[in-house]
Parts: C-alpha cells; sequence; structure tokens
C-alpha cells in the first residue's frame, strides 16, 4: 500500500475514532493544534450530513427519537457503520439491524421495525416508474392460474411486524391528528404486530395496513410464484376478490404475465 493510502486510511481511522482520541495521523501530527482543530471540524460536519442523511429515510424513527436523540444516534451509527460511497443517499440500509442490537434501546424494541419501514418507503420512492398493463388482466379470465404469475409494481414490499409499525407511521406523520398518536400508544402497549403492504401511490410510497391472509399472498406474489400457488399460501379466509378489488383502488399491480415469459 501507498505512503499516501496509508495516510488516508489513517486519516480516515481518526475521524472515526472517540473523541477522546487525542491521536493524529501521521501527516497531520507535526501541526499540531491546528491539525487536531481541523479534524474536530470534520467530525462535527460529517455528524451534521450524518444526521441529515439518516432523517432523510428515517423520518418516522427522527420523530419517535427527538432531534437531540436522533443527532446521537445518526453520529454513532456513523462511527459504527461509516459511509461506503460517496453518494450518502445510498447509506442507511445497515441502521435497522444495528438497531436491532444496540443494547441502549432494548426498552424500545419497536424502533427496527419502524426503520425498516421507513427504508422500505425510501426504497419504494427510488424503484423505477412503471404503469399497470391493462390488457393482461384478460389472462385472469382466460388462462390457467398455475401459468400466470401476478405482478405489483416496483418498489413494492412486504413487512411483517410484532409491532404496531402501521400506528406508530400514522402518528407520526406532520399532519397527523392526536387521536393517532393515542391509537399508537395503547397498540404498543397492547404489543399489536401488523402487517403492511408498501406501494407507490403517485411518486410517492404508501403504507397499506394488511391482515395476515393478504400479507401471505403478497409474500407469494413478492416470491414470483404462480397465481394458484400464491392463492394455496393465502389459505382459505383469502378474498381474493376483494384483495383484487383493492389492489386495482390503489394501483399496487403491474399486471399479469404468464411463467417463462
Amino acid at each position: 500500500m501507498s505512503a499516501e493510502a496509508l495516510r488516508q486510511r489513517a486519516l480516515v481511522e481518526a475521524l472515526l475514532a472517540p473523541r477522546s482520541d487525542s491521536a493524529l495521523p501521521p501527516g497531520l501530527a507535526e501541526q499540531g493544534e491546528r491539525a487536531r482543530a481541523g479534524l474536530s471540524a470534520y467530525r462535527s460536519n460529517a455528524g451534521a450530513v450524518a444526521e441529515r442523511a439518516l432523517a432523510a429515510v428515517f423520518p418516522t424513527l427522527a420523530a419517535l427519537l427527538g432531534d437531540a436523540d436522533f443527532a446521537h444516534l445518526a453520529r454513532e451509527h456513523w462511527r459504527a457503520v461509516p459511509p461506503e460511497r460517496g453518494d450518502l443517499g445510498q447509506w442507511g440500509a445497515a441502521l435497522p439491524d444495528w438497531l436491532d442490537a444496540h443494547a441502549g434501546l432494548a426498552a424500545w424494541p419497536y424502533l427496527a421495525d419502524c426503520a425498516r419501514l421507513d427504508l422500505a418507503l425510501h426504497r419504494c420512492e427510488q424503484a423505477d416508474d412503471a404503469a399497470l398493463d391493462a390488457a393482461s388482466l384478460a389472462r385472469l379470465g382466460s388462462e390457467d392460474p398455475s401459468m400466470l404469475v401476478l405482478q405489483l409494481l416496483p418498489g413494492s414490499a412486504l413487512l411483517r411486524s410484532s409491532w404496531p409499525i402501521a400506528a406508530i407511521h400514522a402518528a407520526h406523520r406532520p399532519d397527523a391528528a392526536a387521536a393517532a398518536f393515542d391509537d399508537a400508544r395503547a397498540a404498543i402497549a397492547a404489543r399489536q404486530g401488523q402487517a403492511v403492504l408498501v406501494a407507490r401511490s403517485g411518486w410517492r410510497g404508501a403504507v397499506h395496513l394488511i391482515d395476515a391472509a393478504d400479507a401471505a399472498f403478497v409474500a407469494a406474489l413478492l416470491d414470483g410464484v404462480p397465481l394458484a400457488d400464491a392463492l394455496d399460501r393465502a389459505g382459505t379466509t383469502f378474498d381474493f376478490a376483494g384483495w383484487f378489488a383493492r389492489a386495482l383502488r390503489n394501483a399496487w399491480l403491474q399486471g399479469v404475465r404468464r411463467r417463462g415469459d
């Protein structure tokens, strides 16, 4: 490794080190306090950038924690899992699992799943644009469902949680009514699990609360299994006609393709 590469690695390690670590990397040590002040400025700026980047992706988590605690968490996560590329919009995917493993957050076990929902919404909004192929729906009435695959729009995602993630998300939206917070608090106290489908609504991601049978069906569709098998997975309580009408109303569908196409 070249001397310059070694110097850059040492600089990154110094930036990621705890603030109490006074060691300066090679090439800066001889600059003394001036270098130390510059390093402190870099750390502060990186922390602020990390906070803004995560807040853009995880607004529900930011609202749950409050400004000060979220800022502290963003800086801690930046040190623990630093960005690996220049585009900070692509950083943060590791945050939900990191929250799950964070001993200091054990009293709030729903935070990780709330972060997963935020991340799913962010990814949904970044997905490729697509429109319903309405003509392909005619296959449902004329072809063998074991040979058909029902496709959801790009960016669609299913999340199943032991916590009321849809209620928590709704309560922490900027336009949420006061009653929504009370509903979320009661659902958390009751440990009410919820399943949601994340799908595009225009260019924004939207959260749709679904029941267990719908969740099983959606999971099968996202796995790309044939329609007949997806119906079997959903079980006898699943109402396909009701689900299909809701899917059309909320623009979840991309179309129906034949297996192998």
